[in-house]
């Protein structure tokens, strides 16, 4: 019995180089597929304007696709964005279809317990919208009305939370927008930016209603294994927040900065 314990552990002792090499390996494998292949794959919705929207000649633009370019091309490899709906986004990363989120998503704690975020590179809010011509006060007077928002998003949860009983799950923004300025829906919660950007364009008639619900820190998302690449943007979004690059794209897709907490 001794002998064989005695084996046992000898074995095991000669074992353990050999699995921490494979885990050193493995944190690797992000930031060294990534280089090797010459492509960084960055997932978003495509349905997200400002930040990410196909324009009149079908082109992916917006903050969040020009980010992820610059991202790419410190990095030293060409973008791959990707568009997929965001109710399934996390579990495309997860199952490796691309290798981060870099469509606007929100760092929450729920989120980080399946998946790992970036140092933020905005700041953003979540706000009520309702139509221009609307009678509504407070949020409060549309606990009894249908309110829409984009499914798998943060807002579900804030709907929740102002005693709505109506709510509807849309594809993207520029739906719940439309459904909400048509008269389909009372109100919409989506992000402050993404509404008066909306407003402001001219297609839909809405207003803000009353002041943002909650302040969002929005990061780039990444599978937990792959931390060497996360360390590798982190890097690349403090350069580009010190050297003024977030902040001159801000201005050019929003009109104002809010790369700054």
């Amino acid at each position: 019995m001794r002998r064989f314990t005695a084996l046992y552990l000898a074995v095991l002792i000669l074992l353990i180089p050999v699995v921490l090499t494979g885990c050193a390996q493995q944190e690797k494998n992000g930031l060294e597929k990534v280089k090797s292949s010459g492509e960084i794959s960055f997932a978003m919705s495509g349905g997200y304007p400002p930040f990410n929207y196909f324009n009149t000649k079908n082109e992916l633009v917006g903050f969040d696709v020009d980010v992820a370019k610059e991202v790419a091309k410190r990095l030293g490899v060409t973008l791959k964005p990707v568009t997929t709906e965001w109710s399934g986004i996390i579990e495309g990363l997860r199952s490796g279809i691309y290798n981060g989120i870099l469509g606007s998503m929100a760092a929450t704690e729920e989120r980080k317990k399946v998946v790992d975020f970036s140092t933020p590179y905005y700041y953003s809010g979540a706000q009520i919208f309702v139509r221009s011509n609307a009678p509504f006060k407070s949020a409060d007077e549309l606990k009894d009305k249908a309110v829409g928002l984009v499914t798998g998003t943060t807002f579900e949860q804030d709907a929740k939370s102002l005693g709505v009983s109506d709510i509807r799950l849309y594809k993207d923004d520029t739906h719940t927008l439309t459904e909400l300025s048509s008269g389909v829906i009372d109100g919409v919660v989506t992000d402050r930016v993404v509404g008066i950007n909306a407003m402001n364009s001219g297609k839909f008639k809405i207003k803000p209603l009353g002041s943002p619900l909650r302040k969002e820190d929005i990061a780039v998302a990444f599978r937990k294994e792959d931390k060497t690449l996360k360390d590798a943007v982190n890097k690349i979004l403090k350069q580009m927040h010190e050297d003024g690059t977030l902040s001159k794209l801000s201005k050019k897709w929003l009109k104002v900065d809010i790369t700054r907490k």
